[in-house]
């Protein structure tokens, strides 16, 4: 069976919506036939059950379903002609690249630029000129960082210190390209600098940028903080991104207690009071397996859709 004549089917099998599909040269769509409103962006995994494990097949079947980005954290492990592939079907399927992850270390970041370490620092510079290269061959604009872990030795103003400085050079290597670091706060373990919003916003004033700013994860921020309407609002102007995922369990909206029909809306009339635009990253797995589960994770967004 056609891959297309398989997205028709399971469509219409679990009632999402029917759909005509146009194509453009090479089979690509050029237009998703039902976008959703905001720019819901999936992951490489998220629906290999259903388009295969091929990924310029699933970036396919993400436009086919609505979506209009897509976010790949991996992206710098790739080769370099893989991601230039990723980044030319993006553009055919008219679709956005999200974030990808500076990662200069092992996972958990060992490599902490808490403390000011020469080697890790420049270890970190080297990565986001990489990054630069990276970000052009698939059309990126965002980069994840993470500075790493709480060093209990130092000063707490001390590590926010070497953190802006090293954050200032690095956006030195981004501006130029009109490129811009995301920082994250995470919820994984104490031993984590980054924990909050309003930690992550005075950074970014510190360090004074456009290429600078903070990636909001829903999930994340749910856990460390809550009240996430005030929390966004507080650190609005310097929001670029935002992440999802419900708690608990970290999986899509409707399967946890966030109430992510209300936050989607808050941010699209805060969004369009502004004039931004944004990508929200679906970091997130899903609640049920196979083919059925990413069905059902397809409907999670249509019910939660402005």
């Amino acid at each position: 069976m056609q891959r297309r004549q398989f997205t028709q089917n399971i469509l219409a099998a679990t009632g999402l919506a029917a759909f005509s599909s146009s194509s453009s040269e090479a089979g690509v769509l050029s237009k998703a036939p039902m976008p959703f409103k905001m720019k819901y962006a999936p992951h490489f995994g998220m629906f290999e059950n259903s388009a295969g494990k091929d990924e310029i097949d699933q970036l396919k079947f993400m436009a086919e379903m609505g979506f209009s980005a897509m976010e790949d954290n991996g992206m710098m492990g790739k080769s370099p002609e893989l991601q230039k592939k990723i980044g030319e079907t993006m553009a055919k399927l008219n679709m956005t690249m999200g974030v990808f992850v500076i990662s200069f270390d092992n996972w958990p970041p060992k490599s902490t630029l808490t403390t000011g370490n020469k080697e890790w620092r420049d270890k970190f510079l080297k990565t986001c000129r990489e990054a630069v290269e990276v970000a052009k061959r698939c059309n990126a604009k965002w980069m994840t960082v993470v500075p790493g872990n709480f060093q209990r030795e130092l000063p707490m103003g001390i590590q926010t210190a070497n953190v802006i400085e090293s954050l200032r050079q690095a956006s030195a290597i981004f501006e130029p390209h009109n490129l811009t670091m995301v920082l994250e706060p995470l919820s994984d373990n104490p031993d984590l600098f980054l924990r909050h919003s309003d930690q992550t916003y005075m950074i970014c004033k510190a360090v004074n940028s456009p290429s600078c700013k903070i990636l909001f994860d829903m999930w994340h921020m749910q856990r460390n903080e809550g009240r996430m309407t005030q929390h966004m609002d507080w650190s609005w102007d310097e929001i670029a991104y935002f992440q999802i995922g419900d708690e608990p369990g970290r999986n899509e909206p409707t399967t946890g207690e966030v109430n992510y029909k209300n936050l989607f809306k808050h941010i699209n009339e805060k969004a369009k009071a502004a004039g931004k635009d944004f990508v929200l990253g679906m970091e997130h797995g899903n609640a049920t397996k196979g083919k059925e589960g990413e069905m059902k994770l397809i409907e999670a967004y249509r019910a939660c859709d402005l």
